[in-house]
């Protein structure tokens, strides 16, 4: 459980970091099968679903002890999603990658990444100074 602002934000970079990578690695898997026939592209659902969170738009129950019983929904359980996108595709095969897209979501991706990293490299710099007093 999540017991301060420093380990939640800290526990959300670490997810967002996840969700990122897994991100690349779909994009990457689309680029790659951009003349297969018959491939439906597929996305990664991670900010939606900490949005809906955050809102609290998905978490029905607040629990005060661990032991509570909860719905699965607080922001420890959040977690990325792979989805196929099931649009149709103006070409004759039925490929609807567009390598447009997929390569401005690829450099998007990765300043995201590169963020989370920057991110998660400070936090661990700050307590590096707090615990050396330096």
């Amino acid at each position: 459980m999540i017991k301060n602002i420093d380990n939640l934000s800290y526990y959300l970079i670490k997810k967002g970091l996840d969700a990122t990578s897994e991100r690349g690695r779909a994009i990457s898997n689309n680029i790659a099968n951009i003349n297969t026939a018959g491939y439906k592209a597929k996305r990664v659902v991670f900010e939606e679903n900490l949005k809906s969170a955050l809102d609290g738009t998905s978490i029905n129950l607040k629990t005060t002890n661990s032991r509570h019983i909860n719905d699965g929904k607080s922001i420890e359980n959040i977690k990325y999603e792979i989805i196929q996108d099931k649009s149709n595709s103006l070409r004759l095969d039925g490929n609807n990658v567009d390598i447009d897209i997929e390569m401005a979501n690829l450099a998007a991706n990765q300043i995201l990444y590169n963020a989370l990293v920057s991110q998660a490299n400070s936090r661990i710099a700050m307590r590096r100074t707090v615990i050396s007093g330096k």
